[in-house]
């Protein structure tokens, strides 16, 4: 690997991280933001083409050079939800609460488009009803805008 490519890795993982952190400060204005801690695990069954997936926590990564622990690492980056009349409406394991359901999810991504897994994690949360919308966050053509776009 040469210099240039680390520091091709180095400036984009940055530029991510300082896009993530813009699209939670977007988010903070009409929602309760808070960091999705969980990823989806695939297993499979006895017939090889029946997948079968599974909540779990995250995984955290250790970077022995520079000593650091990241939490956090789940897909996606975020979730939201909001209160309607004062009252917290959240997600439960029974489903909605007072009739409304408006837990999303957001995942930012410069570029706008997922991975084939992170296509398959997205739509494993709609189909168990994690989320109500499952948003991805990405870079306008206008300097600063970010265009969310509903993953269905």
């Amino acid at each position: 690997m040469t210099k240039e490519k680390q520091l091709m890795g180095k400036r984009s993982r940055a530029a991510g991280g300082r896009f993530e952190l813009k699209v939670r400060k977007d988010l903070e204005k009409n929602w309760i933001v808070g960091k999705w801690p969980n990823n989806v695990e695939f297993s499979f069954t006895l017939d090889p083409h029946v997948q079968v997936g599974k909540c779990i926590p995250a995984k955290r990564r250790y970077n022995p050079f520079s000593k650091a622990l990241s939490i956090g690492t789940g897909f996606p980056d975020f979730f939201a939800y909001t209160t309607f009349g004062g009252v917290n409406i959240l997600h439960t394991e029974l489903g909605e609460i007072n009739g409304y359901h408006c837990v999303i999810f957001v995942e930012s991504k410069m570029n706008g488009t997922l991975s084939k897994t992170e296509k398959e994690k997205a739509r494993w949360y709609l189909e168990n009803n994690y989320c109500s919308k499952f948003l991805i966050a990405s870079k306008g053509d206008k300097r600063g805008e970010i265009v969310y776009t509903e993953f269905k």
